[in-house]
């Protein structure tokens, strides 16, 4: 059913398709592309328009699309686009040319090279040349989100073992503390997900959804492939294809040539807690039970439960 929010999105990426109020020849004159409680996106011909979450800051959001913006970051960044409405029903609104996203049912095609490229050269960013203040990446608080759904469906098994291994996360990584080391620009929630092609003749690559954008640990941007491959669920030529092209674009997040691990490793864990309290919580709201891939980022938390209490106690488990 299309609600007046998707209605009213529509017609304001109608207005900057059309601005002249041309006769409209697009294929698609409304296309809902996400609606959820953080976001809902919808499309008219070139333009796309969202509606960003109701708790969203709108100053940091500003901040957020202005970095966006800046000729810094193109070739990395979709740009966005003046955006007609500045809310919508009490959420704030942005306008972005239409990109086509990564085509989920054929994975051997995921542009995951692309990927280490363009989150080096997001996080080589300098950013004292950025408007500011830029706020931080958003990254642990949303692992601290996931935690809190969680604990709202019960305390069985599986949840259980998810807040053991969260528990044994620094404080930084629960949003507890300030993220340590010298900030980069972060974006925060990366996934294949955040990845359009653009339509135009470039055809590239680049980086959407700037809600989380912000500065931080650029091993954060790392984290949900290195997590997904220790999960066994991202296969290791696909995460060494992501990791060598970050490399070889000096990406700062790990070394250039020396084990990645101890820079990934915290972030990894905490990505693999949040998207198994996410799985928890799901499957609690669905009555039903966790499916494979929810088992196996289950099992990881386990894992790294297990292995906190044998270091605790000095004896294997």
């Amino acid at each position: 059913m299309t609600s007046t929010l998707q209605r009213d999105l529509a017609a304001a990426a109608r207005a900057l398709a059309h601005p002249d109020r041309e006769k409209c020849t697009c294929t698609v004159r409304r296309a809902v592309l996400a609606d959820r409680p953080d976001g809902t996106v919808v499309r008219h011909g070139p333009v796309v328009a969202k509606a960003h979450a109701p708790t969203a800051d709108p100053l940091r959001l500003t901040a957020r699309i202005a970095v966006a913006a800046r000729p810094a970051l193109a070739g990395v960044t979709l740009h966005p686009l003046p955006a007609p409405v500045t809310a919508l029903e009490g959420r704030p609104v942005s306008c972005w040319p239409y990109g086509a996203p990564v085509d989920p049912t054929a994975p051997e095609n995921a542009p995951w090279s692309v990927a280490g490229t363009l989150l080096a050269r997001l996080h080589r960013t300098d950013v004292s040349r950025l408007p500011g203040p830029l706020p931080s990446m958003r990254g642990p608080r949303k692992a601290a989100a996931a935690l809190n759904r969680m604990r709202l469906t019960g305390d069985g098994p599986a949840a259980k073992a998810v807040e053991q291994a969260w528990s044994a996360l620094p404080a930084w990584a629960r949003a507890d503390a300030p993220m340590p080391g010298p900030p980069a620009l972060c974006h925060g929630d990366w996934h294949l997900g955040q990845l359009v092609r653009t339509t135009d003749e470039t055809a590239s690559w680049l980086l959407i959804d700037v809600d989380d954008l912000g500065l931080g640990v650029p091993a954060w941007d790392l984290a949900r492939p290195a997590a997904w491959y220790a999960s066994g669920l991202l296969p290791a030529e696909d995460f060494a294809r992501f990791l060598d092209a970050y490399r070889a674009a000096d990406g700062p997040a790990v070394p250039p040539a020396d084990d990645p691990w101890p820079a990934l490793d915290v972030p990894a864990r905490a990505l693999t807690v949040q998207t198994a309290a996410t799985a928890v919580a799901k499957a609690a709201a669905g009555s039903r039970e966790l499916d494979e891939v929810e088992e196996a980022l289950v099992d990881s938390c386990s894992r790294m439960a297990a292995l906190r209490a044998e270091l605790e106690t000095g004896s294997p488990g």
